[in-house]
């Protein structure tokens, strides 16, 4: 074969391989565990990424400095980005003509791009004050500089991070959710090629320099979908007519996500008073604990936001209310199932995933405890990003606001009540029941615990103010709960008893034996789990098998409507 009809061959393949990746997908529970089979991608990525961090730094000085860092461009993203992000965009877009979907497009980008860059460039002249009042104790550092310069480097990334979402609209609305989910592993490259290349020769900025070129690539994934759909947004001015309605319903939205992240924000400069490496840990776990919630709780609530937003647009209250419990009954099955397992394999799945060459032992437990802690808000706080989709597809923008506020703010009292109580009490007893009575630094659990215990109470909320918009939505998630807690005992005892049987095979002093125990123990548990959920007749659990199996024969037919399958047809109940 000659190199020009090779280089024509593998052209056309790889033209073959983008066009079935950039396919929209049919059905909500395909579209699901398609972006859940590329979420697992990502956080496999991320997971590595982690790796990399607690080999290289342990729980200590430098990665405290690196996730405090990032918790100020965060706030610059949740208040400034997402006045103009997919959320309050889809709506808009779907059934839009061509036109007047691309100036859109235009205009919010052209917007984003100089209301932030403005709000970045005055954080930058001012972020040595603005960290001497967060973290007193971390700006006292020898890496104060690497520190300052670092947290403005990475001001870059929440404009960058919300061009990706004007463009992502695009991508969602016309269903491109691989190319969508792809994004996050684009991501994940960057900064891990920053950690081993650049950080050798730069120190830290040279992990946010991985940041930076992480984000461009995320960005530049949903071009070929805007390209495709032939509404390349180009420069113009923003308009107040167009542009008015658009931030009005963002600024709840944009609210809501500030005060999470204020929320965060508070958590972290906390960590960073317990002690040394508290901040790393409570990063780790909280890393830890997203890969569950990306893959099931995130599948569901991207999977079904435009569905219920063309439901919600049509006035059909009946199909609303179908796709919103279908979604949630499967974010609080799966949710449930994987608590079971984590509880019993935390210590495993932190070994694995970190257990390496500066991360020692009191880390590792310390992390599973703080895993096994936030991992109980899973259902929370998977449900939460379902409901806020909900609520904004429904056009109540300002709900969410009002409990994310109320969330946050039990949050922060309790994380203040807890941390204030005596040592002797609630404090020590929470610690002795996660077996890390003898570490030190144990009060960032009590920081976990808050936080899940505000996430359970904001799904509440949320579920409460559903009930108009949704109504009998509530009686149909008792099954699932029910059911998920039968297979999550299920499964936890299973892998537990399998772990017993273990014991005494092999020491468990290398990477491949921990591993080994704990894939075997984990298998056990959800074979237990599947058998339960089959005896029972779970419905959730039937959908799954049959829609697992449609993933596997899907053909990359084009549509543009998220329709439902058979298996989905299901009516409420």
């Amino acid at each position: 074969m000659s190199n020009r009809v090779r280089i024509a061959y593998d052209g056309a393949m790889v033209g073959k391989i983008f066009e079935r990746i950039a396919a929209p997908v049919r059905g909500l529970h395909q579209a699901a565990y398609l972006l859940a089979a590329l979420t697992l991608a990502s956080q496999i990525l991320a997971l590595l990424r982690d790796r990399i961090f607690a080999h290289t730094f342990g729980a200590g000085e430098v990665l405290d400095l690196y996730y405090a860092a990032f918790r100020v461009p965060d706030i610059v993203f949740t208040l400034v980005a997402s006045l103009v992000s997919a959320y309050v965009l889809i709506p808009r877009i779907t059934g839009s003509d061509r036109e007047s979907t691309r100036r859109l497009l235009s205009e919010s980008a052209v917007f984003l791009f100089g209301f932030g860059g403005v709000i970045c460039i005055v954080l930058a002249v001012f972020m040595p004050q603005f960290l001497r009042f967060l973290y007193p104790d971390l700006i006292a550092s020898p890496y104060q500089a690497e520190f300052v310069f670092l947290a403005r480097l990475l001001l870059l990334q929440p404009i960058l991070l919300g061009l990706s979402g004007v463009l992502g609209s695009v991508t969602q609305v016309y269903r491109r959710f691989a190319l969508f989910a792809i994004s996050p592993v684009l991501y994940n490259l960057g900064i891990i090629a920053g950690t081993v290349l650049l950080y050798p020769l730069f120190g830290l900025p040279g992990i946010g320099a991985g940041v930076v070129v992480g984000a461009v690539a995320y960005l530049a994934v949903n071009i070929p979908a805007v390209v495709g759909a032939g509404v390349v947004p180009r420069f113009s001015l923003p308009s107040f007519a167009l542009m008015l309605p658009v931030i009005r319903d963002s600024v709840p939205r944009s609210l809501a996500l500030g005060a999470g992240s204020f929320t965060v924000l508070i958590l972290t400069a906390l960590a960073s008073r317990v002690g040394t490496g508290s901040v790393s840990v409570f990063t780790f776990a909280s890393n830890l604990e997203a890969v569950p919630l990306a893959l099931i709780g995130a599948s569901y609530a991207v999977a079904a936001f435009p569905a219920l937003s063309e439901a919600s647009t049509l006035d059909r209250r009946e199909e609303f209310t179908r796709i919103l419990s279908v979604s949630a009954r499967h974010i609080i099955l799966w949710s449930i199932v994987s608590l079971g397992i984590i509880a019993v394999l935390r210590a495993h799945i932190v070994r694995v995933v970190l257990g390496t060459g500066a991360f020692d032992w009191d880390a590792t437990r310390l992390t599973a405890a703080l895993l096994a802690i936030l991992a109980v808000g899973l259902v929370a706080q998977g449900l939460g990003l379902l409901f806020s989709r909900a609520l904004y597809a429904a056009r109540q923008s300002w709900r969410p606001l009002v409990y994310q506020l109320a969330g946050g703010a039990l949050t922060v009292m309790l994380a203040f009540v807890f941390l204030a109580m005596p040592a002797e009490g609630m404090p020590a007893a929470l610690a002795a029941l996660l077996r890390v009575g003898d570490v030190q630094g144990t009060a960032i659990l009590l920081l976990a615990l808050a936080a899940t215990l505000g996430q359970i109470f904001l799904a509440l909320l949320s579920l409460a103010a559903l009930r108009n918009v949704a109504p009998g939505l509530a009686r149909t998630l008792m099954r699932p709960l029910v059911d998920g807690s039968l297979a999550a005992f299920a499964g936890g005892a299973a892998a537990y008893a399998t772990l017993v049987l273990e014991g005494g095979i092999a020491p468990l002093t290398t990477l491949a034996a921990v591993f080994t125990e704990g894939l075997i123990a984990g298998m056990a548990g959800l074979a237990a789990a599947a058998l339960t959920l089959y005896f029972v007749e779970n419905e959730e659990f039937r959908i799954v098998t049959g829609s697992l199996g449609k993933l596997l024969r899907f053909s990359g037919r084009r549509s543009d409507v998220l329709a439902p399958s058979a298996e989905e047809s299901t009516p409420v109940h």
